[in-house]
């Protein structure tokens, strides 16, 4: 998704920095920025480096809650067989993000939820002082991870409730463009008044 997010506001015209996981896909656009990164620390450290300069920050990677307490530069040969994998809270990008944000951003996040799905993703919106945030449910066919495909929900700081059918990233990237445009104005209008 965010890859084709990046794409959609690129062909509006936007400058986009893209701080990337891992991933088998590129940036086609050239006004895109591809910052790479491995890590959830790295991730953390690229996006509170370049939130000050934007507009509009979406944070749609799924970003691993935790990591190993104790990491190996080489293999751990077998034989020890109580071997403990003990681990850490990785930091949380959205909620440091939404103590920096300014009254002239917008910060969209994304909520994956299994379980009690509105009422996390509305608990995570105001927690992490996010203006929108989209919602995915692993329970919906053909929508997440290693599809084409997705189906979300966007719940805005307003408690304006977007429902969307199936339909492709592409096309479900368009809607949240869309969404940040109106938002934007309405913060511009704000700002002015």
């Amino acid at each position: 998704m965010g890859y084709a997010i990046a794409e959609g506001c690129a062909q509006l015209g936007a400058e986009v920095i893209l701080v990337s996981g891992p991933v088998n896909i590129k940036a086609v656009h050239p006004a895109i920025k591809v910052i790479p990164v491995e890590t959830a620390g790295e991730m953390f450290q690229a996006a509170k480096a370049n939130f000050s300069s934007v507009d509009v920050a979406v944070l749609s990677a799924a970003v691993a809650d935790f990591s190993p307490e104790e990491t190996f530069s080489s293999k751990v040969k077998r034989g020890n067989n109580d071997l403990t994998l003990k681990l850490k809270p990785t930091s949380d990008i959205a909620a440091a993000l939404g103590l920096m944000k300014n009254r002239h951003q917008l910060l969209v996040g994304f909520a994956l939820e299994t379980d009690n799905e509105m009422e996390n993703a509305r608990r995570k919106l105001a927690k992490k002082n996010l203006d929108f945030i989209v919602l995915n449910s692993l329970k919906d066919e053909g929508a997440g991870f290693q599809t084409d495909t997705n189906k979300i929900t966007i719940i805005d700081k307003n408690n304006i409730i977007n429902k969307f059918e199936l339909k492709s990233k592409t096309d479900v990237a368009v809607d949240i463009v869309e969404k940040i445009a109106v938002m934007l104005e309405q913060l511009s209008d704000e700002n002015t008044a």
